[in-house]
């Protein structure tokens, strides 16, 4: 599967896109706006995503590498 379906697929399932994703990061402290926040690992990203979004590990690894700039 591409980066791009993973996304799709997080899109499709949660009904907010990546960047939408990545501003609700930031609210929650976990990601600011070049990347994970200060002292932030990626494992808090993905529990908070499996959490709140219900997302599988590798969806949810797909917004962390959106969020650290990851595009294609």
């Amino acid at each position: 599967m591409s980066f791009q379906a993973y996304l799709d697929n997080v899109e499709a399932k949660t009904g907010k896109s990546p960047e939408a994703l990545k501003a609700i990061a930031i609210d929650e402290g976990l990601a600011n706006a070049s990347g994970l926040a200060p002292g932030i690992k990626p494992g808090a990203v993905v529990d908070w995503l499996k959490r709140d979004f219900d997302l599988g590990h590798g969806h949810a690894m797909s917004i962390v590498a959106y969020i650290k700039g990851k595009r294609s």
